[in-house]
């Protein structure tokens, strides 16, 4: 099949516009939910594990199945792919707003999620293809981080305006007009792509990959209020550590395995995958303990509640940008610090000073932790792809993109028991600032292990690490290309 002709400048920022609104519906239904999850738990009558379950049911599936829809949508067409993602997602957030029950509204969630797997990465994809320019390709991927950025700013405020005048079912109604209009412009301006040679499915790692993160999650979240000694909890951790053996013990056995395990002898790839997991674990409880605390503890509405944390957002909204810039010009190192040195600061102003109780330290924490936010996430995928083949680049930034919602998955997993841990028994406004303080320690500690792993894997040997895994990866390869130029 002949190569479909170049689009022209015009239709290429129109695809631009077409993915990032994809991305605009998937990033704001994230943080507009956050907003909403008091009102949620008074119409259910939902426990903290209820509200914790609407969160991790969608970033647990997201997390499992992003790189399965990637290279999906590499081999069977990346149009294909990504509308039948937005016609998932569109439809599961309209079953969302309809949930009779929590049971239902998770189920619905997960069904997103399916959707939303095979949104960002293949319109990252459809972008790389349309964009052949280094230079034009770089901005286009800066403006598509921009929209994070936007609905990171906007989904505070939207969520609170939404729940207070409508209601919180009204938070996924956005989704659908958005997801419509994507779906039709998709059909009519991107052309249909696919991978010169598309990776080989691997069933087996990807129900390994499902099974550890749903049992890891399942055994957090209900531990609490199960026992962590149940038979339940106990099963669950010891699935998940069979899981992990499978993984570690079956994947180096591929010729195409869902996760090269050679690439975590790259120090950079494995620092920014670690990274990438302490950043958004952070994140994800920092946003879970904030919605709670502001609701349910200050006794504000979800609009007054995304006003004060307009001020993290917006840090974030402008930091990313900056951050990006940075790591163009001067590598990643100097924005990992800095995100580290902010994150912890954020964590230690809460747990050790109960930044709650003042105005001024809750907004100076807030603002702490929106530039630390704002400088991480940039330097994330280019520290995984640092170094690698062109040909692994892609793979290299798919389990970046995982990580961060494995992070985020386990942060609200985490920061939630050991919160329902501590207001066990007791009166849960006036027990939550007690319960919260060793949550804050371990958002400290997430911002820590940034600052720490920045420093150390972006050096001169980090960098001589990501070199020799290079020439590894590209190997196998050159031998097979010697082997058909000889004949043998």
């Amino acid at each position: 099949m002949p190569d479909a002709p170049t689009p022209t400048h015009r239709r290429r920022m129109l695809i631009l516009a077409i993915c990032c609104m994809s991305l605009l519906i998937v990033s704001l239904d994230n943080t507009v939910l956050n907003v909403a999850l008091p009102s949620m738990a008074k119409d259910f009558d939902a426990t903290l594990s209820g509200m914790q379950w609407t969160i991790d049911a969608y970033t647990l599936v997201l997390a499992s199945l992003l790189m399965l829809a990637g290279s999906t949508a590499d081999r069977i067409g990346r149009r294909k792919v990504f509308m039948t993602g937005l016609l998932i997602f569109t439809a599961a957030s309209v079953a969302c707003s309809l949930a009779p029950t929590l049971e239902a509204l998770v189920a619905f969630r997960m069904v997103q999620a399916v959707g939303g797997s095979m949104l960002n990465p293949v319109a990252m994809s459809i972008i790389t293809n349309t964009f052949t320019d280094p230079r034009e390709r770089a901005r286009a991927i800066g403006v598509w981080g921009g929209v994070i950025g936007i609905s990171m700013a906007a989904g505070p405020l939207v969520g609170g305006l939404l729940v207070d005048s409508v209601g919180w079912r009204s938070i996924f109604w956005i989704n659908l007009p958005v997801g419509l209009a994507a779906l039709l412009l998709t059909l009519r301006y991107v052309p249909e792509s696919r991978a010169p040679k598309a990776r080989r499915p691997d069933p087996v790692g990807q129900v390994l990959i499902i099974a550890l993160l749903g049992s890891l999650t399942y055994a957090i979240i209900e531990a609490p209020s199960a026992g962590w000694t149940s038979a339940r909890i106990v099963g669950c951790a010891a699935l998940a550590l069979a899981a992990l053996v499978g993984i570690l013990l079956y994947e180096p056995r591929r010729a195409e395995p869902l996760i090269d395990l050679r690439f975590f002898r790259s120090a950079p790839f494995s620092g920014a995958t670690v990274i990438a997991i302490c950043g958004f674990a952070a994140l994800g409880g920092f946003l879970f303990l904030s919605t709670l605390y502001l609701q349910d503890v200050r006794g504000l509405d979800a609009l007054h509640a995304g006003l004060w944390m307009l001020p993290m957002a917006a840090m974030t909204f402008v930091c990313a940008p900056l951050s990006g810039r940075l790591v163009g010009s001067r590598g990643p190192r100097l924005p990992l610090l800095i995100a580290g040195v902010m994150m912890t600061a954020s964590g230690v102003l809460f747990a050790a000073f109960d930044a709650e109780t003042s105005n001024t330290s809750l907004l100076i924490g807030y603002v702490l932790f929106g530039i630390g936010f704002g400088f991480v996430n940039a330097p994330i995928t280019n520290t995984a792809v640092s170094g690698m083949p062109r040909a692994q680049a892609g793979v290299a930034a798919a389990v970046a993109s995982t990580s961060r919602q494995i992070g985020q998955t386990l942060g609200v997993a985490v920061i939630g028991a050991v919160l329902a841990s501590g207001v066990a028994g007791s009166s849960y406004a006036a027990s939550f600032v007690d319960a919260g303080r060793a949550c804050w320690w371990i958002i400290a500690g997430c911002g820590l292990a940034v600052l720490v792993l920045g420093a150390v894997t972006s050096g001169a040997w980090a960098r001589e690490t990501a070199r020799r895994t290079a020439e590894q990866l590209e190997e196998p390869a050159d031998a097979a290309l010697t082997k058909t130029s000889t004949g043998a």
